[in-house]
């Protein structure tokens, strides 16, 4: 009797561990195919990260082979020198002048008319919203401020003809229809925004005990914000700015608009000039055939622009670089 017992309690242990073993070995499996999920899950998002990666370098690259390329037939019949030193710029006359200096004042005048009022404008919002606006009011204002980056250009460039240059013109006697003024305002209008909330986002990144420890020492919000929490945020003001300066080099349809298309070598912003971009554009509209040194001067014009915005992302980088301060 005693030993059919323990011949069931063994034969019921073995059934027991034999379920437990089976348990075991189904969770293994179970955790393996979910090990190998995620590592296949993951392969995928990095797959799908590279390939994004690759195809931003690679529409760069095109974008500088096209440059390049298109620029090479222009330049074997301009000389470097001419283009760069040379006053006149008249590619569609019959008498041809490729001196590219015209444009590049045009577009130099209203990006500096652009940040004298992007800049101070969009620090001090950026600021004021950072640390002086409510939670509730910063919520409100900053997405409706960001609106202002969603208007179409050209809205912006009939609204310095129509709007701006006319009331300048109460002010201002003698400005003509066409000025580089206009459009440099309209321009600095457009790119507070982004001024505004990258510098934003830079205060807000400062650290509270910074704030505290200024507080303590008996510091005024203001005096707070002027002296501890812009230079702790100075890397990415900086980066705002030289986001603004590209934005500015780059806009193409508010100087079509509305400074003229006449290239004209002048630095006053009173005047009317001619900008890269509005060339670009004006030759784009098909009046030259493709295979003529007018049509192709085009491509050595975005050769300068993109040169000259590559030139300001690497003093900006450098800047950053130099004054991060890492929290």
């Amino acid at each position: 009797m005693l030993a059919r017992n323990s011949g069931k309690m063994a034969t019921s242990m073995n059934v027991q561990r034999e379920t437990v073993t089976g348990e075991a070995g189904r969770e293994r499996a179970q955790l393996r195919r979910r090990l190998q999920l995620r590592r296949l899950r993951d392969r995928v998002v990095e797959s799908v990260l590279l390939l994004s990666g690759l195809v931003a370098v690679f529409v760069t690259a095109a974008i500088v082979y096209i440059l390049v390329s298109e620029s090479l037939p222009f330049f074997a019949q301009v000389p470097l020198r001419e283009f760069l030193t040379d006053t006149m710029w008249t590619p569609m006359f019959d008498d041809a002048r490729f001196g590219i200096l015209p444009l590049v004042a045009g577009t130099l005048v209203t990006t500096g008319v652009a940040l004298c009022l992007a800049i101070p404008c969009g620090t001090v919002i950026a600021l004021y919203l950072s640390e002086f606006a409510s939670h509730r009011l910063r919520e409100t204002v900053k997405p409706i401020l960001e609106l202002l980056g969603a208007v179409p250009t050209v809205v912006y460039g009939y609204f310095a003809l129509q709007m701006v240059t006319p009331f300048l013109q109460r002010f201002i006697p003698g400005l003509p229809g066409f000025n580089m003024l206009s459009p440099g305002l309209v321009i600095g209008i457009m790119i507070i925004p982004y001024v505004a909330s990258v510098s934003e986002d830079a205060m807000r990144a400062v650290p509270n005990t910074m704030r505290e420890g200024s507080y303590a020492m008996g510091a005024t919000r203001l005096q707070t914000a002027v002296r501890v929490v812009m230079p702790g945020a100075l890397s990415g003001i900086a980066a705002a700015y030289i986001l603004g300066i590209s934005r500015a080099v780059g806009e193409t349809m508010v100087v079509a608009v509305a400074a003229g298309l006449q290239p004209n070598l002048t630095w006053n912003p009173l005047e009317s000039a001619a900008t890269i971009t509005a060339f670009i554009v004006q030759v784009s509209l098909g009046d030259l055939p493709h295979d003529s040194i007018g049509y192709q001067s085009i491509f050595a014009a975005g050769l300068v622009l993109m040169l000259t915005t590559l030139v300001f992302n690497i003093a900006g980088f450098l800047l950053t670089r130099r004054f991060r301060e890492v929290y």
